[in-house]
């Protein structure tokens, strides 16, 4: 059953970079990224609240106070409402690729914010606290690397309308912006995953926790949305492949990804689930190449580089401690058993 949390995030992963992908496409054919965000969540909810309707018929589960929904409600603000519309806001700026490499810095901020709350300790004696440290710094260097340096493109992809001699200062400008949203994203993600692994410890019914979560965090979208699309045309939905976004993303987004996520947030904890960002990059630049057309360069390949040299650091320190715990668990238990024999 060890294996199961891994296998699970796994396909979290691969999951995640299809909606991305499908997501682009949306996108690139005109359907509003805030617009998007709040269909796919409210049927995501839909299909949610079959579970919560049953919970309640059953009358199984803990009871609900005013103090977990309130709790529920800012997991909504950050997790669904803050890291989505920042999101998709900049994929639209940027790419599916940028999304996934600067997703790795979501293990080495978890980190960092986990060490503030004390949910990690840090001995700065220790060779894994080091390596962990140095593996944050090292991602957020790579993270700036892919933001603000876009390369030429790779590969033989060069092509008129998109070599690097002939890309206008205003893509840029978008690609810059769309790697600072898309950094504002990964910090609100690891402050999520921290925020709801603490609730989890007070209420262990998970698929409550994420139908609220997802409840109140598509009533939020909806209100950003409605103020930011006005235009009653861009709530229609024109072609089937932003039908299949939207579905796709419900499924897979809201319903799986999510359960999933507060299952293996309880069960491992928030570095173990940001672990397994750098495991969709690939996955990401395959599926951007092959479906979008998408031209890698050679700033996202240096910044993703880096950025996977302080992951496996981050990675290393962990697997370190974990290690180091285990066997004073098995030592700590050798010695209670030894005691025992002595006084029988």
């Amino acid at each position: 059953m060890d294996s199961l949390p891994f296998a699970a995030m796994a396909v979290v992963e691969i999951g995640e970079v299809g909606m991305i992908t499908l997501a682009k496409a949306a996108m690139s054919g005109g359907m509003s990224n805030f617009v998007y965000v709040v269909y796919y969540n409210a049927l995501g909810t839909f299909f949610l609240s079959h579970y919560f309707i049953y919970r309640c018929y059953r009358g199984k589960g803990p009871p609900l106070t005013f103090s977990l929904l309130c709790k529920f409600f800012f997991l909504g603000l950050i997790g669904i409402c803050f890291v989505q519309l920042f999101a998709f806001t900049g994929i639209k700026y940027s790419s599916p690729t940028l999304a996934s490499t600067m997703g790795n810095l979501i293990p080495g901020m978890t980190f960092l914010l986990a060490v503030i709350f004390g949910m990690e300790k840090v001995a700065l004696k220790s060779r894994s606290s080091q390596a962990k440290i140095l593996g944050t710094i090292v991602s957020i260097s790579g993270a700036f690397i892919v933001t603000l340096y876009k390369g030429p493109p790779l590969l033989g992809f060069s092509s008129p309308s998109n070599s690097y001699l002939h890309l206008p200062v205003s893509q840029y400008s978008n690609w810059a912006l769309g790697g600072l949203l898309l950094t504002v994203t990964c910090l609100s993600s690891a402050t999520w995953k921290i925020f709801q692994a603490a609730v989890l410890k007070e209420y262990a019914d998970k698929m409550t926790l994420v139908f609220f979560t997802c409840f109140f965090g598509t009533i939020q979208c909806a209100i950003v949305s409605l103020v930011a699309e006005r235009d009653p045309s861009t709530w229609k939905v024109h072609s089937g492949t932003e039908l299949i976004a939207v579905v796709y993303a419900a499924i897979v987004g809201t319903v799986y990804r999510t359960s999933v996520i507060a299952w293996c947030l309880h069960k491992k904890g928030p570095v173990f689930v940001a672990l397994f960002k750098p495991f969709g990059t690939v996955i990401a630049v395959v599926m951007a190449v092959m479906l979008l057309g998408e031209t890698p360069h050679l700033g996202s390949l240096i910044g993703a580089t880096v950025i996977a040299f302080g992951f496996y650091a981050v990675l290393w320190g962990q697997a370190k401690e974990n290690t180091t715990a285990n066997k004073n668990n098995s030592l700590e238990s050798s010695n209670q058993k030894l005691s025992f024999s002595k006084n029988t």
